[in-house]
This record gives C-alpha cells, structure tokens and sequence, in this order.
C-alpha cells in the first residue's frame, strides 16, 4: 500500500490529521520521520493552538487564521514551506528554497542537518503574526462595508 493509499484509507475511516501525521512520521523510519517530528514539535511550542491538516493526497498542514506552513517528505529532504513565506522577514536567512516565487518561501532539511530552533521559532512566530493580521484587516474591511 502507497502513502498516498495509507493517508486515503485513513481519512476515510475517519482519522484525524493529528493521527494522519502520526502515521507519516512512523511509516517514515528514518532521519526525514525525526525531522518532521521535531518541526512538528517546534510548530505546537510556538502556537498551542494551531491546528494541524492533512491536505493535498498526504502533506501536513499546519494552520491559524491561514496557512503557516507545510511539513513535505521527499527522498532525501524534508520540506518546510512557508504559505507567505516571502512576507516574512528572515533575518537567520533559514530560507534555503523557493526563492523565486513571489508568495512562499521554503527551507529544505537534509540529513544531519541541524535546526536553530531558536531562528525558526522566530520565524512560525512572524507567519503566525502576520495571518492574524490578515484576520484583522479582513474583519475590520468586513465591518466598515
């Protein structure tokens, strides 16, 4: 059975993306589960109320007011995007991919890669911030209507 077949059944028997992503990391086995793991981790320490999805045949999905960001798992790389990526300021430069793009920005982990964790906090904080203030702009263009 594939992933995409795994992350299927199991949305159909109704699991929840938490369950979901739980199940990636363990069929995964190796550095890339780890390294998802502790993003994950990284995620929920900085926003305990953020809520995790399961999108696109198989990507975590990780949400408040919007996308902050995806947790992708490829062969040799584990792929943090950012939804509005280039809005944000990257003072650590931890944006190592997607740079072209004029809305998401990504930082791809390799094997043995270290995580500042610090920088990278630094970094949901600011996406976090900035959906909030998308809500906000909405809701007061939505009143003022």
């Amino acid at each position: 059975m594939t992933k995409e077949n795994i992350g299927s059944k199991a949305a159909e028997e109704g699991g929840s993306a938490s369950r979901l992503i739980d199940e990636r990391i363990g069929e995964l086995g190796d550095w890339r589960g780890d390294m998802l793991a502790r993003l994950r981790a990284l995620i929920k320490e900085v926003d305990p109320e953020v809520v995790e999805e399961w999108k696109w045949r198989g990507v975590p999905v990780w949400s408040h007011d919007g996308i902050i960001c995806t947790g992708e798992t490829y062969k040799s790389v584990v792929k943090m995007t950012f939804a509005k990526g280039a809005s944000l300021e990257d003072p650590s430069c931890l944006f190592n991919s997607s740079l072209d793009g004029n809305t998401r920005r990504a930082i791809d982990f390799h094997e043995g890669d270290r995580i500042d964790e610090k920088a990278l906090q630094a970094l949901i904080r600011a996406a976090v911030a900035l959906n909030e203030a998308a809500r906000v702009a909405r809701s007061r263009k939505t009143r003022s209507a």
